[in-house]
């Protein structure tokens, strides 16, 4: 009898703990941006820079895309992943956004482009390359996003070479690659 009590005390603390747990605040946009940024320096790599929402089909994406079991080894060798929540409240949980993540990826350059917005910076934190794909005749560029059409995985493939340098031809094929099979290039 004495141990259900204890089991119960136990349950209780798991479930008050884990309620605090979900409703924690994200952290603040500068604190994930000074963390990827230690990280890179430390490991001698660039950040891989990414605002999502919980509600964007495209941002879900991407994010399997980069965790694919032959992709993630690759990106990771060269990058540090770090990622900000943005336009919650046009989804269904506002409190997912991380406090400062719009105004960040406005000072970035990534103001009304939509989102998934990948950004490639240094570990000072400098940008390298960003998702904003100049199309010809506009004045306006493009955020390529999820890249899943030809000219969006060419810029993705640019934005690689100014923020992995050190990446081979063959990583370069083989993200390529992926990608032409995952988007609507069959």
């Amino acid at each position: 009898m004495r141990s259900t009590g204890k089991l119960g005390a136990v349950a209780l603390l798991l479930l008050v703990f884990g309620a605090g747990l979900a409703c924690a605040t994200p952290p603040r946009a500068s604190e994930v941006l000074n963390e990827a940024r230690a990280e890179a320096a430390a490991q001698h790599k660039n950040i891989f820079f990414t605002f999502n929402a919980s509600w964007c089909g495209p941002c879900h994406r991407l994010e399997m895309f980069v965790n694919a079991p032959q992709i993630a080894p690759l990106l990771q060798k060269y990058f540090v992943f770090a990622k900000l929540n943005v336009a919650e409240e046009h989804g269904e949980h506002p409190e997912l956004e991380n406090p400062g993540a719009e105004k960040l990826l406005v000072a970035l350059g990534g103001e009304n482009t939509g989102i998934p917005f990948i950004f490639f910076l240094d570990a000072d934190g400098n940008k390298l390359a960003d998702s904003n794909r100049p199309v010809e005749g506009k004045t306006r560029f493009a955020n390529v996003g999820y890249p899943d059409t030809p000219e969006e995985i060419a810029w993705f493939m640019a934005m690689l070479k100014k923020g992995a340098p050190g990446m081979t031809d063959e990583e370069r094929r083989m993200v390529d690659g992926k990608l032409r099979l995952a988007g609507r290039i069959r």
